[in-house]
């Protein structure tokens, strides 16, 4: 997780609060400050050095997830305001779109979860990523769960449970986590293989959210906090 992260004041979070002392810390890892980014730009990462390089920012605005404006000098502003964080941890400035397949098997006692550890920060999470460009986010959602999971669940329809942001340890002012969620229900489970940015996959008791941590906490593991949320939104979904 990032050690830098600042505390920001529930009072001073909006953007229409003024704060003329506010110092976020700068979040930037080194391929993406602007000389690495002269000399070679990551294949996951887009070249602009600043918000001020990005030529498509109506186009952003229409296409994003959650709404966002910009400030004066046409940078973006994260949508539930300050961070405590700027720069960019990301592969764009603004939003970047994830999918995230919310995979369950089985009812009653025997509902599981399919959750991946994350290769990033070690802990337990759904199995998705980022929207590639052109790519739809169903077709996200079944190509991140096969690619972490050997799971292929193309043939299945998925609930799409809603349009959220997500607390991302790479969030910043300049940079966010928009993810869609969708619910794929299976009779049983079958067979994860964990691979790409996964270093396993575990099918988890899903009773409750409570019924989820304390497995996860006995196997020495921890649950990847941004996504409690949409785990909770699925349960309740469940519960209909």
């Amino acid at each position: 997780m990032n050690k830098t992260t600042e505390t920001v004041p529930a009072a001073l979070r909006s953007w229409s609060v003024s704060w003329p002392e506010y110092k976020p810390a700068d979040v930037t890892p080194s391929e993406l400050l602007p000389e690495a980014l002269a000399r070679q730009v990551p294949g996951w990462a887009e070249a602009a050095a600043t918000p001020a390089d990005v030529r498509d920012w109506a186009r952003r605005q229409a296409a994003a997830l959650v709404p966002f404006q910009l400030d004066a000098q046409g940078w973006p502003l994260h949508p539930e305001g300050r961070t405590g964080r700027t720069g960019r941890n990301l592969g764009k400035w603004g939003e970047n779109a994830a999918a995230d397949p919310i995979v369950v098997a089985g009812t009653g006692r025997d509902r599981r979860l399919l959750l991946i550890t994350r290769d990033d920060i070690h802990e337990e999470a759904i199995p998705g990523g980022m929207v590639d460009p052109g790519e739809t986010a169903p077709a996200a959602l079944v190509r991140e769960l096969q690619e972490e999971t050997g799971i292929d669940l193309s043939e299945h329809q998925p609930t799409i449970l809603g349009c959220d942001l997500v607390d991302d340890w790479r969030n910043s002012d300049q940079a966010w986590v928009a993810s869609t969620s969708a619910l794929y229900l299976l009779p049983t489970t079958v067979t994860a293989v964990a691979a790409d940015d996964a270093l396993d996959a575990t099918w988890w008791p899903f009773g409750s959210l409570d019924e989820l941590d304390n497995a996860i906490t006995t196997a020495g593991r921890t649950l990847y906090a941004a996504h409690r949320p949409l785990l909770h939104r699925a349960l309740e979904h469940l519960a209909k």
